[in-house]
Formats: C-alpha cells, structure tokens, sequence
C-alpha cells in the first residue's frame, strides 16, 4: 500500500513537472522570436506552500496546464497568479478570474512583446500602476467585466456569477497560431437544478479579439455575455447586412489608468441566438435565448497600444470591418 502510495505521489510529481517544462518551452520559443506574432494562454499557482483558511501561505508560483481549483480557493486567497487564466497576443492582454467573481479584465500592452509570466510575481497590487509593458486598465467592479458570461436574472434585473459551484476543472493549451483556457464548471448553481458548464476562450496570434464557446449539458434560459457600464460613456449597436451578426460596444475615457487615454470594448454576437439587450445597473448585457451552446467574441482595444486604434472612428471602422467579415464567413 505504500509503495502505491509513493508511486501515484511521483507518478503525480513527474506529471506536474512535465506541464511546468512545457510551459517553459512555449515562453522560450516565444522570447527567442520576439517580433513574430503569438498567442499565448497561462496558469500559475503557487506551490511549496500551506492552505490557512481561505489563504495560500508562502510557495513560490509555478506555470502549470490544468488544475482542478481547491476548495478553499476563493478571491484573494494568494494562489493563483494575478487570480486567474492569461490570454495575450502582440496587442492585449486579458486574464479571466477563477473564483466567484468569473470576471475577464484586460491588460493594456505597451510593447508588443510577451509580458504575462512576470506580471502578478510580486502579488496582486503592482500590476494596477503604470509599467513599462502597460497595466491592468479595466475596473471590473462586481460585473462580468469584458465578454466573460453568467446568467441574467429578470427578476432582479442581475447577472448571476459563479458563487456556487460544485467544482471548477482549468485547462490552458497552446498551439501554432492560437492558445486557449477550457473551464469546466459542474453544479453551477443559480435557480431551478444546478449546471454543467463548459467553457473555452480562444485567443489568436493576430488583432486583439477573443473567441468564446460555451456548452451546456442542459438547455437554461438567461445565459448571457457584456460589457461592464461606466457613467458618461455610451453604447453603440451594429447589425450586419445579413443580420446574421451585431455588436454592442463602448468607447472612451473607461480605463483605471487615470491618464489621458481611450479604451474600447465590444461583444460580437450571433443574432440567431440572440434574446434581448439589457441594461442592468453596471453592465451592458446581451442575453442569449434559450440555448444549450453558443459562441461569441469579444475585444478590448487600448489607445495606448502600439499603433493603437487612438480614435473613436478608428475603432468603429475596425468593428464595422469585423462585422462585414462575420456576416460573410460566420467567424473572425
């Protein structure tokens, strides 16, 4: 018994070790070509350390490829780095929180290099202050943030997060030309019987858009994706010529950053799977009908990126061009 004990614990060693060297491959073969386009998708936790409570103790963060989340994991319990999965390219950078809050942020890039594996090694606080690489730029608050996804409750005219759920299951892979995180959520709970979940955020070695599926064991009514509401700044609404496809988006000074700069976001979503927009007290939300799977994009476009959209017009240039694409071959 307990040489099968020490076996499954190094056969579990040797696994863990395996992701992390992958891991480090794909930053070298990254670094090694620095001006070639990329994607790249994280997930790092600390390890060598101690639960207490709700709280990771000591250890030192280590990149890995999957995980199933701990049952102390919670917001602001120091485990994982910058509290989430990483998607970046070139352009952007986003990271999708992996607790209750299910909430997608973005990072601003100020070069077009690779910045995610440092940023977050120090905690949480230094990566929402002006660097050389950039900075996280968006206040999601309590909101879903930017494309990310829950359920919208009519009643209460509310977007349901991840609060209760049996257990969560991350994954990150990265291929040639595009990287992803799958999550896998099981007993997601918010009203009448508890959902399976699945996930998967995809993002490309080229512009600054992010492809999300999401799949369901059962058909639930309120599924929905938006953009987090800030005072003063408006939405706009785009149709395709087919109306196969439309868009919500924000653009202007909606950025953490406290400087002169301008942030757009924006949902692209099919119009076959659309219900209704919603404007809830922080969130511009685009529910989607009764559904059992559905994909949609969404993108943030910083004017401080280099060779930024720096205009409003620029930016909807961009999404109108986007939109004509869409209605054409139904993807990005």
């Amino acid at each position: 018994m307990k040489f099968n004990l020490f076996r499954i614990i190094m056969a579990g060693a040797f696994l863990s070790s395996a992701f992390s060297l992958a891991q480090t491959s794909v930053i070298e073969k990254i670094k090694k070509n620095p001006k070639a386009p990329f994607s790249y998708a994280e997930l790092s936790v600390k390890d060598g350390g101690k639960w207490e409570g709700n709280q990771y103790i000591g250890g030192t963060f280590k990149n890995i490829q999957e995980i199933t989340l701990p049952e102390s994991h919670t917001d602001h319990s120091y485990y994982i780095r910058y509290e989430g999965i990483g998607l970046e390219n070139n352009q952007i950078g986003y990271r999708l929180y992996l607790d209750w809050r299910n909430a997608t942020d973005i990072f601003g890039k100020k070069i077009n290099t690779l910045v995610l594996p440092e940023v977050g090694q120090d905690g949480f606080e230094s990566y929402h202050h002006d660097a050389p690489w950039g900075q996280d730029i968006l206040k999601s608050g309590r909101t879903i943030g930017i494309g990310s996804y829950g359920r919208y409750d009519e009643q209460n005219d509310f977007v349901e997060t991840f609060k209760i759920v049996k257990n969560t299951a991350v994954k990150v892979v990265n291929e040639k030309d595009q990287s992803y995180a799958s999550i896998d959520y099981k007993g997601w709970k918010t009203w009448g019987n508890p959902i399976d979940l699945q996930s998967k955020l995809t993002i490309f070695n080229r512009d600054r858009f992010v492809k999300v599926d999401l799949n369901l064991r059962n058909t639930i009514s309120g599924l929905c994706t938006g953009i987090v509401a800030f005072k003063n700044i408006p939405l706009k609404q785009g149709i395709s010529k087919n109306k196969k496809w439309g868009y919500i988006a924000t653009y202007g000074n909606q950025t953490e950053t406290k400087k002169d700069d301008n942030l757009g976001m924006a949902i692209f979503y099919p119009l076959e799977s659309f219900d209704k927009y919603v404007k809830t007290k922080s969130t511009h939300t685009v529910v989607f009908k009764k559904t059992k799977n559905v994909s949609y994009y969404f993108l943030g476009a910083w004017s401080l990126e280099p060779n930024g959209l720096i205009t409003e017009e620029a930016f909807y240039q961009d999404l109108d061009k986007k939109l004509e694409i869409l209605d054409k071959n139904n993807q990005l």
